[in-house]
Formats: C-alpha cells, structure tokens, sequence
C-alpha cells in the first residue's frame, strides 16, 4: 500500500499509483491555465474530475497524452510520471509513444467513415500490424471488453454511422482499447447521450477499471459519485481537493469543495 498526502489533499490510501503529477503548471501562451497541481492517479481505479465549466479539466485531462502539443504556443511545467520512471511531458518522451500508452474517448462519438470492423483495427494498422487473424482477435476482443461484440458481429462490414449514438460511444471505447492503452482519457462522454446510452456506458466504464486505469472528466456529480472511486475537484485552474469520492462528498475538506457540491457556486 501507498499513502500520499498533497496540502490540497486528504490521504490518499491506494495500491501502487498509475501516474503522479508533480508541480504541473499549463500555459496557453500567456495564459496560465493549470496551477501547481499535485496528485496520484492510482492504478486500475476510476478518477473523476469534477468543478464548474472553464476550471481546467479538460486542459488538465490532455496534458496526459499531449494533445496540446497539437498547437503552437502551449507550454507544459513539470512533471507527469507515468509508472514512477517516465515524464510524460519531456521533451525526450516522443508524444505518440505517450498517446499509444494513453487513450482517449472525447465527448462526442466520432468514428471514422469506415466500417464497424475497421474502426477498430485503424489503431493497430497504424501500428503496423499486419496479421489478419491477429487483427481479428483483437478486434473481437476489443468489442467485447466495450459490450458491443454480440451487436455488431453479424455485420462488421456495414458502417459505423449506422450505429446508435451509444453503439457509437461503445465503438470509441473499443477503438481506444484495441491497442491494449494503459490508461484510458475519457471527456464527458456521455455528456450527447440519452438516459438509457448514458447508464450503458457508465456500467461499461466500472467494468473496464478492472483492465485499465481510468481518469474521466464529467460535470455531472451524480455521476462522479455513482461510479468513479477518486473524485479531484478542480477551481480557477487549480486542484482544491483530491481524495476518495466518498470522503470528497461526505466529507469534503475544503469550504470550496462543500460550496460546490451543495450547489452554492458553479
């Protein structure tokens, strides 16, 4: 067991932490997004980050497969540690060795104009896979750790925009999760669903933190409590507090913390 203790955080008691963020600072050119945040993110549990809209999640939440390195003028300070030994952010760390270690599913679905089937295999062709019957099991193994095998199987070959806006989420998942991620970047998504898609999706998400590490972005707090076993609740660019979903909502440290849950700002 592991036990972290952060200034803007309760004690931490988890096993063996994914990922640890170190004095981590975020620019938009000169705009400074992320301040000094510090946290764990522990190994094969669900963080949520949770805080009113423009707080920093999302721009916290792409820091950890660079996707800001997307565009220019974006600026990284300190540290992601993935697994104690490597900074995700160094400039030394190639970001699309970082992105084939973490995943992403964004809020909206948004599968690519192919079929079911190659949907799912992009990510390993990228790779330079080429065995068919390789392909093929990981594709079948994929689907069936997103709930959506016994759906699609008789017709793999039909287009992916033939599915349900759910099926359509559940295909992104499996695409994120064919190549086998460490860490899998979800960002609200079930923030264009219905009710029904919505619980699909949130009983697929407890079920996978069984294989991956999962940290989620969402502005739902009923959601945050249901199902994620960290909750790191974000203001103004900065980590207020950070501890286990339980305690953060019964028992929150922090007078900020409370005012938000109780619906006082946000």
């Amino acid at each position: 067991m592991v036990e972290e203790m952060y200034s803007n955080s309760q004690t931490i008691t988890a096993t063996i932490p994914k990922a640890e963020v170190a004095d981590l600072h975020f620019y938009y050119g000169s705009f400074h997004a992320l301040k000094n945040i510090n946290m764990v993110v522990p190994e094969k549990q669900v963080t949520a980050l949770i805080g009113p809209s423009g707080c920093g999640k999302t721009t916290f939440l792409r820091c950890f497969n660079r996707m800001h390195d997307l565009y220019p003028g974006n600026r990284y300070q300190g540290a992601i540690w993935l697994d104690s030994d490597t900074n995700i952010l160094s400039r030394k760390v190639d970001p699309i060795e970082v992105r084939m270690r973490i995943s992403m599913v964004f809020q909206k679905p948004n599968p690519f104009p192919k079929s079911i089937y190659e949907n799912v295999a992009y990510g390993l062709r990228v790779r330079g896979e080429n065995n068919r019957q390789v392909i093929a099991e990981k594709v079948e193994t994929a689907l069936t750790n997103a709930a959506l095998w016994d759906e699609v199987k008789d017709r793999l070959k039909d287009s992916a925009y033939n599915l349900s806006g759910g099926q359509q989420q559940r295909l992104c998942i499996a695409r994120a999760l064919v190549a086998d991620p460490e860490i899998i970047l979800f960002d609200e998504p079930t923030s264009a669903l219905d009710p029904i898609a919505t619980a699909s999706i949130e009983e697929l998400i407890s079920t996978l933190k069984q294989k991956v590490t999962i940290l989620i972005v969402t502005h739902s707090m009923q959601q945050a409590a249901r199902f994620s076993d960290y909750t790191a609740f974000m203001y103004l660019g900065e980590l207020v507090e950070f501890g286990s979903t339980k305690e953060v909502f019964a028992q929150p440290a922090k007078k900020q913390t409370k005012d938000y849950i109780s619906g006082r700002i946000g």
